[in-house]
């Protein structure tokens, strides 16, 4: 029996990483799915905020990556409706599969395009809609949202919501009686063994792997340590997003005390994501708002503690011994939560490590999801 053909269209796609959870959710999904579909993804040649081509792929035609998955890497004179009309034809295509919402290129071009085509399309939401995403630039946001409505771009569309919360947000924003699936993202194929680490009491170290910008809330984590008490080292990786918003970072670690030590130390490629999580005690990512957050999810498998917001699907951490999800209008509690990870000595440390494990494996275990993704393209 032949594979389903999904064509896919994504601002960014492997061997880039910059853009985050988006082009993690769709790596680790076709990793998962490629022997039983067929995938054709459509993207861009550069990386999130780069210029720069990637180096050894011609553009503008179709790569076959080690994979098996096909890559169309666009360049920015190849992106065009011509071209999008001619890949479009090039089918017959089972589904369409867009991720995201408000790229002109990726998300709105080719759904309007294949609207009367004879094949399913499915729109990830990514995140895109949640209440701490949706703060940025909301007049244009929903000003967009309104006028796809109106011309019915979303007729005939069935949503991936990753969990519940997501897929309210679909009928909030887009339409109340949307087709929303609700998809779980996927974790890595490969999940990394968890390493030891040694934990001395009145030391720790922490890291956050994410962009530095204001929905992260990289401010507030850095904010939080002005009173901790012992020996803090914070470790940022991710790319800079907003330059105003990481000078008043900046500033932030400026006037902390002696006992805290805060770097950014550059981007890290997906690839080494496991090891800068082994070096750590705890991954400490108050964010806005996720949709799912791999990186949680992979600090979890490492048995690494989460140290995040209650706005996550990562609930009831302190319970299981897996970490903290506190609200973000008390900025004391995440002081307090490192300062018990500060104290916790080897043994204690390692109960959390352990409560940390068990979390992530409940869910990488899990077949469900899954199932859950193939039957987004092939099911009913």
């Amino acid at each position: 029996m032949a594979k389903p053909r999904v064509l896919v269209f994504i601002d960014w796609y492997a061997p880039g990483y910059k853009a985050g959870g988006p082009v993690r959710s769709l790596v680790n999904l076709v990793d998962h799915l490629r022997d039983r579909i067929d995938f054709h993804i459509v993207t861009c040649n550069t990386d999130y905020t780069e210029t720069t081509a990637y180096a050894g792929i011609t553009p503008d035609c179709w790569t076959t990556l080690p994979g098996g998955e096909r890559v169309w890497y666009a360049s920015a004179t190849g992106t065009s409706r011509k071209a999008w009309k001619r890949i479009l034809a090039d089918g017959p295509w089972d589904a369409l599969y867009i991720n995201g919402l408000y790229s002109w290129r990726y998300n709105i071009l080719p759904l309007w395009l294949s609207q009367r085509m004879a094949m399913r399309r499915v729109v990830a939401v990514r995140g895109m809609l949640a209440s701490g995403a949706m703060k940025h630039g909301a007049l244009k946001k929903l000003l967009f949202l309104s006028l796809a409505r109106m011309m019915d771009l979303y007729k005939d569309v069935r949503f991936q919501a990753t969990n519940a919360e997501e897929a309210k947000d679909v009928r909030l924003h887009i339409l109340k009686h949307a087709d929303v699936q609700v998809v779980p993202n996927l974790s890595r194929k490969v999940v990394p063994e968890k390493q030891p680490i040694v934990k001395e009491a009145g030391a720790v170290k922490l890291v956050s792997v994410a962009r530095i910008a204001v929905e992260k809330n990289t401010l507030l984590a850095v904010e939080s340590l002005r009173g901790a008490k012992g020996n803090v080292q914070f470790n940022l990786y991710g790319p800079v997003y907003d330059e105003a918003y990481w000078a008043k970072c900046r500033a932030a670690i400026a006037g902390l005390p002696a006992n805290v030590l805060v770097k950014h130390c550059g981007t890290v490629p997906p690839e080494e994501v496991p090891a800068v999580l082994a070096g750590h005690h705890a991954l400490f990512m108050p964010s806005a708002g996720e949709n799912f957050g791999h990186t949680m999810l992979e600090a979890l498998s490492a048995g690494r503690p989460l140290l995040i917001s209650d706005r996550t699907p990562w609930r009831g951490l302190e319970a299981d011994h897996a970490g903290w999800d506190l609200p973000l209008d008390r900025l004391e509690g995440f002081t307090e939560a490192v300062e018990r990870l500060c104290a916790m000595d080897q043994a204690e440390y390692e109960q959390w490590s352990a409560g940390a494990l068990e979390r992530g494996r409940h869910y990488v275990d899990n077949a469900g999801p899954v199932e859950a993704s193939m039957g987004m393209f092939s099911g009913n």
